[in-house]
């Protein structure tokens, strides 16, 4: 806008009558963020005389301070455009529809469809024909028959009603009363024949007529007095807008009543807004103070002016607004082209190149699924560094570019050392630290439909040519930002659709992580195991499961054992001591043996070779107690672009995951969950009473040998003495004991307890 005066000669194109509060403050606003004067305002507001008040513009003038989200020339302009001002075509050549045009006529185009006043005239019929349509028999009406004339400053004057009128009575009262009755203010009482009647469109529930006295928020008025009544009529049903029933106010405008449906007032408002804004855009200038639920509407079946209110049709266009909706989306819908083979098949485009080798290609969606403490964060801090440092993770060659982490969870310290920790852990120097942005929101984090466009401006600032583009997104977790429930199929859908957004807006890919649903998961398949609908696991390009395999009791032990092992084997390497044999090196014992042997406690000094006992076990028990918190990990795949890879076993160390090189020592391992959970706790008790037991025997044959010495080297000891000595409560226990449980190692027999190996053959049967 580099005129003032153009500015003003478009606010001319805007009947003020026809905005809502918020809309003519709005152009007040912008009228001052353009250097314009409160006069201007008043001047231009004065052409609504039903709302203009001396002296009020100068008073809002004032209190407009400024705003974050200032009003400036483009809200005039699109508010004249909602009206139908265009602009001169040489100034405006035409621009390319956007995904917001809803453009369904051309009103230019469109034949005007005549309106023509019932020859036949029934009143009451009207009436209970509008009252069938509308409402159920028990809901409450509200109606104002009473009215008066109103006349503003330049002698124009109009109609208006007196009061809130009637809102006690029911659809079904109504109609009982008027089938009862040739005349229909027998009904609703007298009324002024030049100011006609009203009728609210939307149950009430009795007590008044506010917005928030309605109690279903079925329906909306669209209504026009700017365009001919035959123009209106024409664009109304080409638009197939849903209507329940279509009213001649008697005056210059059909008043279309709209199904909308919504289940609150908060839905009401965001569809009619969506309505009006429909019907603007196709030409109809409506009057948007009818948003209100509780609005009134002109009542068939009244005179007006010696005009008749009268019904024009019911139910016409489509059957409901999500109906509505569909069809009206279906114009425009900025889809692409479709592609015919034969003709594109010697210009096929190439590939996106691959981002993570043989996994993931620049510009698609990755998921990392896997339960609550694996580690998902590290992992994708790893995948960030070695994206940004363009190197191998988890073996596989990441591209080098720019990464984006947004951070949802960890308080920004947290993350930062995180990343820190994890550069060292890896081993690899931060020489491209400046590929890697980190946008922490813990506390900040918005639903992923209101992310998407922030996270859209913000890295297309960011990036100032096109070598500093973002190439990866990484969003750690979701659930953060989840919409909707994660268990519906269609809002996870929706939900999907803005990573989609981001990977077209940015052409960079998107990942992030999920966790698991609850209860066993080894069972299923790897994308059957992420929480809540299957759309997570099928909307990516490549799904990345992790689940932990168990470690037992051996394996953690040997876990250990190699750890310490190492750890002396560092330590002697590092003092530059002589090491023992290739296999007392593996040898948990033998090291220590060794150690013992070639260290002293406090340390000492030969030859510039040095060492302290104390200082290797204290390095030994260290790796143990790390060892000790490692914990096992399988990632299998399910990828759309390449083939399968085999399933890749790591350890996760914190604070890193790193590949098992230890000679398939994870490989036969399988998932903890793959047994039920009640099968799992069977063995483990199983397991603890065998342990248990096992003590208690050799307890019990340790006892019996030292009863076997003290009676002089002799087998044969008496019933009496084995009860102390095994802390029984009674011979009949020793004997119960051999029965069930101690038949493989002793015998009794006459009254003596032997040990089985000294037992003559066919023994155990001479039992007393």
């Amino acid at each position: 806008m580099t005129e003032k005066t153009d500015l003003i000669e478009i606010l001319n194109h805007i009947n003020p009558g026809l905005l809502s509060y918020e809309e003519w403050c709005d152009v007040g606003m912008a009228l001052k963020y353009e250097g314009r004067s409160a006069d201007d305002w008043e001047s231009w507001s004065m052409r609504d005389p039903g709302r203009y008040h001396p002296g009020e513009c100068v008073k809002k003038w004032m209190s407009f301070k400024g705003s974050a989200e200032p009003r400036t020339a483009g809200t005039i302009i699109h508010l004249a455009q909602m009206q139908g001002w265009k602009p001169a075509a040489s100034s405006d050549p035409g621009h390319e529809l956007d995904w917001n045009d809803t453009i369904v006529v051309d009103p230019d185009w469109i034949e005007d469809r005549e309106v023509t006043e019932p020859n036949s005239w029934n009143p009451k019929q009207e009436l209970i024909r509008y009252l069938e349509t509308l409402f159920e028999p028990g809901e409450n009406v509200g109606y104002v028959t009473e009215s008066f004339e109103k006349k503003s400053s330049d002698g124009q004057s109009k109609w208006v009603p007196k009061n809130n009128g009637h809102y006690d009575r029911t659809a079904g009262q109504l109609i009982e009363a008027l089938q009862k009755t040739n005349d229909i203010c027998d009904v609703i009482g007298d009324y002024d024949k030049q100011g006609g009647a009203w009728i609210r469109f939307n149950p009430l529930d009795g007590k008044y007529t506010r917005n928030e006295n309605v109690t279903e928020f079925r329906y909306a008025l669209v209504e026009s007095d700017n365009m001919s009544i035959e123009k209106q009529n024409a664009l109304v049903r080409e638009l197939e807008l849903p209507v329940a029933i279509l009213v001649h106010s008697g005056g210059k405008s059909l008043h279309a009543i709209v199904k909308i449906d919504a289940n609150d007032y908060t839905e009401y408002k965001k569809r009619v807004n969506y309505l009006y804004e429909v019907c603007q855009k196709n030409g109809m200038v409506i009057d948007t103070q009818n948003r209100n639920p509780s609005r009134l509407s002109r009542m068939p079946g009244i005179m007006r002016g010696g005009k008749k209110q009268h019904i024009v049709d019911t139910n016409i266009g489509k059957s409901s607004w999500e109906e509505w909706v569909d069809y009206i989306e279906g114009f425009n819908d900025d889809l692409p082209d479709i592609d015919n083979l034969e003709s594109i098949w010697d210009d096929i485009p190439d590939l996106a190149d691959e981002l993570i080798d043989g996994v993931l290609r620049k510009g698609h969606k990755m998921l990392i699924a896997g339960p609550s403490k694996a580690g998902k964060s590290f992992l994708l801090i790893q995948l960030a560094i070695a994206i940004a440092e363009g190197r191998d993770w988890l073996g596989w060659r990441c591209a080098k570019g720019r990464v984006m982490y947004v951070n949802l969870e960890l308080d920004r310290p947290s993350c930062l050392h995180r990343f820190k920790d994890s550069y060292e852990a890896m081993g690899i120097r931060p020489e491209h630290a400046s590929n890697l942005d980190i946008w922490n929101l813990r506390g900040k984090s918005v639903p992923m439909d209101k992310l998407a466009p922030k996270l859209i401006r913000r890295a297309t600032k960011a990036a100032k040519d096109k070598s500093q583009e973002f190439v990866a997104i990484i969003i750690d977790p979701i659930y953060k930002v989840i919409t909707g429930d994660e268990n519906s199929a269609d809002q996870m859908a929706a939900f999907c659709n803005q990573f989609d957004k981001v990977c077209t807006e940015l052409g960079c890919a998107v990942i992030y992580c999920h966790h698991h649903s609850k209860g066993a998961q080894g069972g299923k398949k790897s994308m059957d195991r992420a929480s809540g609908s299957g759309v997570f696991a099928r909307d990516p390009d490549a799904l990345l499961d992790m689940i932990q395999l168990p470690l037992d009791d051996d394996k953690q032990k040997s876990i250990e054992d190699k750890a310490e092992c190492r750890a002396r084997v560092r330590y002697l390497e590092d003092h530059k001591l002589e090491l023992p044999g290739p296999d007392d090196q593996l040898s948990v014992p033998q090291m220590q043996a060794w150690c013992d042997n070639h260290l002293k406690d406090d340390g000492w000094k030969v030859g510039g070779r040095h060492g302290s006992k104390a200082e290797c076990d204290a390095l030994a028990f260290k790796a143990r107690k790390e060892a000790a918190a490692k914990t096992a990990w399988r990632i299998e795949g399910t990828l759309r672009e390449f083939p399968t890879f085999p399933p890749v076993n790591l350890w996760f160390d914190y604070p890193i995951h790193h590949i098992e090189n230890e000679g398939g020592f994870l490989q036969d391992i399988d998932p903890e969950e793959v047994k039920p959970m009640w099968q799992r706790a069977s063995e483990a008790r199983k397991k603890k009473n065998e342990k248990k037991g096992n003590k208690v025997l050799n307890d019990r044959i340790m006892a019996h040998a030292n009863l076997v010495f003290d009676n002089s080297g002799k087998d044969g000891i008496p019933l009496s003495s084995v009860v102390e000595a095994w802390n029984l409560g009674s011979e009949k226990s020793v004997r119960y004991y051999i029965k069930h449980g101690g038949a493989q190692h002793f015998y009794i027999k006459d009254g003596l307890l032997y040990a089985k190996e000294n037992a003559s053959e066919g023994s155990g049967k001479g039992r007393k």
